[in-house]
């Protein structure tokens, strides 16, 4: 049987690459000062209507949605930012500091076309900068992001950055658009045409070759930007500039999303074809008044974990941790006496691994040697009678029988050579 379309398995040797990436953005992330957030992976399914938008995507084509045996409506969750505005309204974080820096790692869901970089159930890592509308935690936030990929060894990515305005500069813009496109109806691919009258600012985002190249003259945002919008937009750019962020102006991106405003960015590959954003996010002053909590501007982004490792997991060389002992029993006795010796093991935090096989010696001796181990210890019956434990040193060949009540000084000595 094989799992889901859309969904993948993480396999133990991969598993090892998510940790890494999990342990390390915990690290960089603190010195920050900021904090794991976990949230549910059901919502209702009205937080995404309210949050994203009614008219994206997301909300008409790709929600799992369901109705459950309380008859309620529920979703599970699209992408993180709503859930993190929920639980920081609905647990009233605002009262606890002025300032929240809240970041997370978990699953999200989709109902896309599964291909490369796109996949139904996905994971996201993101953060989030919750109360400050200053520019630097615009600029701060984007630092984090260049930050944590190039410690995943990911270099080769392009920062495209805009301003979107606040939503009266958007809605006439908006009709700006919409006045100019509409002479070109008939020619927009069939997408572009139905965002005309549900979301004319995602056309922007259209990858039809034909669509872009009539929007090559169509008004630019940035002509209905106020003055709190640029100078706003400014101080991101300057701020960047100082920490030599190279980044490119994009006046044609908008982000799929209805919460955005001023700040929006992308963090795109090459490898990724079509499915280029790395990283995308940006400014979102409303949304947690309009999810029911006080007036409280925000800014954040979201890393496609699928995405980066298929880039930089052949680069990141992250060393599998080897049983120090491999454990041999040999008959019925010694199977009993064994957890003893475990419990010893244990106790110094020595990892090990128990052939769980009836097999004879040589044959335990060829699995030892196959688990690169450093150390065989033997219990058999003429061990149990003389109260002691073979060790075999394996890189060395080396072999010697010592009492059982040496085995700590043993193992003490063991962990200072290491």
């Amino acid at each position: 049987m094989q799992p889901l379309r859309g969904t993948r398995d993480i396999l133990p040797n991969d598993v090892i690459l998510w940790q890494h990436i999990y342990n390390r953005t915990k690290e960089i992330l603190a010195l920050s000062n900021y904090s794991e957030i976990r949230t549910p992976i059901l919502e209702s399914t009205s937080l995404f209507n309210r949050s994203i938008g009614n008219e994206t995507d997301i909300v008409n084509k790709e929600m799992y949605s369901f109705a459950d045996q309380g008859k309620r409506q529920i979703t599970l969750r699209p992408e993180g930012t709503a859930s993190v505005v929920r639980s920081f309204v609905s647990n009233k974080l605002y009262q606890e500091s002025k300032t929240n820096r809240l970041w997370y790692l978990g699953p999200m869901f989709r109902y896309e076309r599964p291909q490369q970089g796109r996949q139904r159930q996905f994971h996201q890592l993101g953060i989030e900068c919750i109360g400050s509308i200053n520019p630097m935690a615009d600029t701060e936030v984007i630092r984090l992001a260049t930050q944590l990929l190039q410690e995943f060894q990911c270099f080769n990515y392009k920062i495209e950055i805009n301003s979107i305005g606040n939503l009266q500069e958007r809605n006439l813009y908006k009709e700006s658009l919409i006045t100019y496109l509409i002479s070109y109806k008939e020619d927009l691919d069939n997408d572009s045409q139905a965002r005309l009258k549900t979301n004319p600012l995602r056309i922007l985002d259209s990858k039809n070759k034909k669509t872009q190249e009539i929007l090559n003259q169509a008004p630019s945002l940035n002509q209905y930007l106020g003055f709190e919008s640029r100078n706003h937009f400014d101080l991101v750019c300057q701020y960047l500039n100082e920490l030599n962020i190279e980044y490119n102006i994009n006046d044609k991106l908008v982000r799929g999303l209805d919460y955005y405003n001023y700040t929006a960015f992308e963090m795109k590959v090459d490898e990724l074809g079509s499915q280029d954003t790395i990283c995308g996010g940006g400014r979102y002053d409303n949304l947690i008044k309009q999810l029911g909590g006080p007036h409280t501007p925000a800014v954040g982004w979201a890393i496609g974990i699928e995405r980066l490792l298929s880039i930089v997991k052949h680069n990141l060389q992250i060393k599998t941790k080897n049983p120090t002992i491999y454990i041999i029993t040999q008959g019925i006795e010694a199977q009993r006496k064994i957890w003893n010796i475990i419990k010893t093991l244990e106790k110094y935090k020595i990892n090990f691994e128990l052939d769980l096989y009836n097999n004879n010696l040589q044959k335990q001796m060829k699995r030892a040697y196959r688990s690169k181990a450093s150390v065989c210890l033997i219990l058999g019956d003429d061990e149990i009678n003389q109260k002691e434990i073979t060790l075999k040193y394996l890189n060395t060949r080396e072999q010697k029988r010592i009492f059982n009540t040496n085995l700590p000084q043993e193992l003490e000595a063991m962990l200072k050579n290491n």
